[in-house]
């Protein structure tokens, strides 16, 4: 197993580093110069130019990009550029909305899509099938952005339930941390639920007619043990695929999702150094982007090994 984990975390390095390479190469680019931007508006070629050293613009790009990886290695995401804060100072109070959001939309998404996968496939042809799979045409139809709107409608507005913006740390209380983000992870957990269901229902009927499962019943096993023990543990591994991509983007931040019910998470943050084009900040929130899905998928693969030893080799 220790060999397993050894030769992913390997295979891993090449990727950020392809990754890395992609995200610096944005600021080169880009449309704009972001020398003008940091030494503003009144500034004389003379200044843009002394900036642009400051900055080590007049450097070739590989000395560039061998500078702002052994920065990134150090923990210095750099600065922004209209703020000059940090970025990683920008980036700390942020974590916790993105990252409590993702882990309850992503859990809210397993709890509400497995079953009604399991259901809709031990009931092929059935109302409760046909049942399940108009909720998963129509919940990943629907966009989060028209859900939200709804929620905030329905729940805050009409009978005061829920608020309609913001977000409450934990610290201040479980319970009302919980109400700040039920709307939001509700929002984002529909269409990934219906995603779930999806999956779980075609992978379970497939696996279901699978050979060792009519082994497993006509040794007068009984049809939950069946199910569960044979069925839905071999049909995990593309459930589990699909929930570890889902929960890699949620951590990058759930754009649509924080900018509706305005929480300040590490999607709001992207979009205002998009719109303000604040590169650091664009480069530093890709390549947390992208960290994030290389370090889901290695705890996906795992996953993998331990449902399916046999992957191991």
């Amino acid at each position: 197993m220790g060999n397993y984990i050894l030769r992913r975390l390997l295979a891993s390095i090449p990727v950020v580093i392809l990754v890395g390479v992609m995200t610096f190469s944005i600021l080169h680019i880009a449309p704009g110069d972001p020398a003008v931007l940091m030494a503003g508006e009144e500034a004389t070629p003379a200044d843009v130019e002394a900036m642009r050293v400051a900055l080590g613009f007049d450097k070739p790009f590989i000395v560039q990009f061998g500078k702002w990886s052994g920065r990134l290695l150090q923990g210095d995401l750099g600065t922004s550029i209209f703020s000059q804060h940090t970025i990683v100072s920008l980036m700390k109070p942020r974590i916790e909305p993105t990252l409590s959001l993702a882990i309850i939309a992503i859990s809210l998404s397993i709890i509400i899509g497995v079953p009604m996968g399991v259901l809709a496939a031990w009931n092929q042809g059935s109302f409760v099938d046909r049942g399940v799979m108009v909720f998963a045409v129509l919940g990943f139809s629907i966009p989060v952005f028209w859900l939200g709107f709804l929620f905030i409608w329905a729940f805050a507005v009409k009978i005061h339930l829920f608020p309609a913006v913001g977000f409450v740390s934990i610290t201040d209380g479980v319970f009302p941390f919980l109400r700040s983000l039920t709307l939001p992870a509700l929002a984002n957990a529909i269409p990934f639920s219906a995603l779930v269901a999806r999956m779980t229902r075609s992978t379970m009927v497939e696996v279901m007619q699978e050979d060792y499962i009519r082994t497993a019943r006509a040794k007068g096993l009984t049809e939950a043990v069946v199910n569960v023990r044979h069925g839905l543990r071999n049909a995990a591994i593309p459930i589990v695929t699909v929930v570890g991509l889902v929960f890699a983007g949620l951590v990058g931040g759930a754009v649509v999702t924080e900018t509706v019910f305005a929480i300040p998470g590490l999607g709001r943050l992207l979009v205002d150094g998009v719109v303000r084009r604040d590169y650091p900040i664009v480069q530093a929130m890709l390549m947390v982007v992208a960290v994030s899905y290389v370090f889901v998928n290695l705890a996906v693969d795992i996953t993998y090994a331990f449902l399916d030893p046999r992957i191991r080799y």
